[in-house]
């Protein structure tokens, strides 16, 4: 399997602040990463540093063996890089259908595929940005996302803020999305028990460096880890009432 992304010996921050220092990483094509730790550990600013949002102090940068250390965030979404940000950045004065189409670059991802993916965005298809709730929203965000061809996928906290039937609805589309479809991706996500079993492998960044690095599946079941770098308590077995 061919590797997609490469991140060596990268450091980073905004202005005269650094926020990662000497992070590599290597993601090959198909596969899914889970970007993991605490609050404040440098989880959006790497996905940032990936867009071309940060400063970056040393290191490079490859997508699909080419060097893109020193293109321009708009270059690294023509070279195939999709992202979801926090914010979503959505277009809220347009519909649903116009927000898909205002972005839209050939290949296999067209609205009738992003509609299949995301059958409550098929419903509203004629509603503006504004006019959905923040579920939708973010199916919406991750639709645009699609709708550009990416080759690497990045969601910054996807799941953020949402009612527990909208997370489990995203949930199942990221999951055929990831396993399915086979679609490279990289997920910040607070909850690791929710994002463990979609993904293949996870980095914990504690401090700005990578603390962890390994398979999901691993880590999912090593409760000391998840207990000592992400605050994770382990489930108990319910309890038994008697009769």
């Amino acid at each position: 399997m061919s590797e997609l992304l490469a991140l060596n010996d990268i450091s980073a921050g905004y202005g005269e602040a650094l926020v990662l220092s000497g992070v590599s990483l290597t993601l090959d094509e198909g596969k899914s990463l889970a970007l993991l730790g605490r609050n404040g550990t440098g989880k959006t600013t790497l996905l940032n540093t990936i867009v071309g949002l940060t400063r970056r102090r040393g290191g490079t940068l490859r997508l699909g063996g080419k060097d893109i250390t020193a293109l321009r965030p708009d270059q690294r979404a023509e070279a195939g890089i999709g992202w979801v940000p926090q914010e979503r950045n959505i277009f809220k004065s347009l519909t649903v259908d116009e927000n898909l189409t205002a972005v839209m670059r050939p290949g296999p991802w067209d609205c009738a595929r992003i509609y299949a993916m995301f059958p409550r965005l098929a419903e509203r298809k004629g509603n503006m940005g504004n006019q959905l709730s923040g579920g939708e929203q973010q199916m919406l965000a991750i639709g645009r996302a699609l709708a550009l061809n990416p080759r690497l996928l990045l969601l910054d906290e996807p799941l953020e803020g949402l009612a527990p039937i909208i997370v489990d609805e995203l949930l199942a589309a990221l999951g055929r999305l990831i396993t399915q479809e086979g679609m490279s991706a990289i997920l910040v996500e607070q909850s690791a028990r929710k994002i463990l079993p979609l993904t293949d492998h996870a980095i914990i960044l504690e401090r700005g460096q990578i603390a962890f690095s390994g398979d999901s599946a691993s880590l999912a079941s090593d409760h000391s880890t998840l207990h000592n770098l992400l605050g994770v308590a382990e489930r108990k077995p319910a309890a038994v009432k008697a009769h």
